[in-house]
């Protein structure tokens, strides 16, 4: 990714730095600005189209951008067709937009307490398609954001995602809803 210029990372510094319910609508408006930005999108996500055609089978991360202090993390995630996470949380908040092509989101809710180890019932609560016209997604950290994102189409697709500090030691959280089963990832 192209090294972010001070401006930028002052930016994101200081929106890692507030509160959640601030830090959110920040992440939207700096991933939408980005988004905007024509050298951003001839520079970094024209080029990963020209190279996921037909390169990769799983969905990756092809940039990132790691504050030193682990405050944020900004990451371009190509999307070859077919291609999805597994149901999952962050231990931080996090906002994306697509910037190339169309994912689909599916949010998740916790219905149980979250008291059994191991275990978590969810319903899935809605689905919505986002291309480059519909801006930014956000979620919360922990059950808050229990998310799943794919690419049901067939094009390749290309989002940024923007994620603030850890607020746990792991990474966050992969879910099996079809066996109600829930365990820590490290990274």
């Amino acid at each position: 990714m192209r090294v972010l210029l001070e401006p930028e990372a002052a930016e994101l510094e200081k929106i890692s730095g507030l509160p959640v319910e601030t830090a959110l609508p920040r992440a939207a408006r700096f991933l939408n600005r980005l988004a905007e930005d024509r050298a951003f999108i001839e520079e970094e996500v024209l080029p990963l189209l020209r190279e996921a055609q037909g390169a990769q089978e799983e969905w990756y991360v092809a940039r990132r951008y790691d504050d030193p202090d682990g405050s944020y993390s900004l990451q371009l995630f190509v999307w070859p067709p077919g291609t999805g996470t597994r149901v999952h949380d962050h231990s931080s908040w996090g906002a994306y937009r697509c910037l190339a092509g169309t994912v689909l989101e599916e949010r998740y809710e916790r219905l149980d307490d979250g008291s059994i180890p191991d275990h978590a019932r969810l319903k899935r609560a809605w689905r919505l398609d986002w291309g480059p016209e519909h801006g930014a997604s956000t979620v919360l950290p922990g059950d808050g954001g229990i998310h799943r994102v794919s690419n049901p189409g067939e094009e390749v697709a290309v989002s940024v995602h923007l994620y603030g500090p850890r607020l746990r030691e792991v990474d966050g959280r992969d879910y099996d809803p079809s066996r109600d089963y829930v365990c820590d990832r490290r990274d």
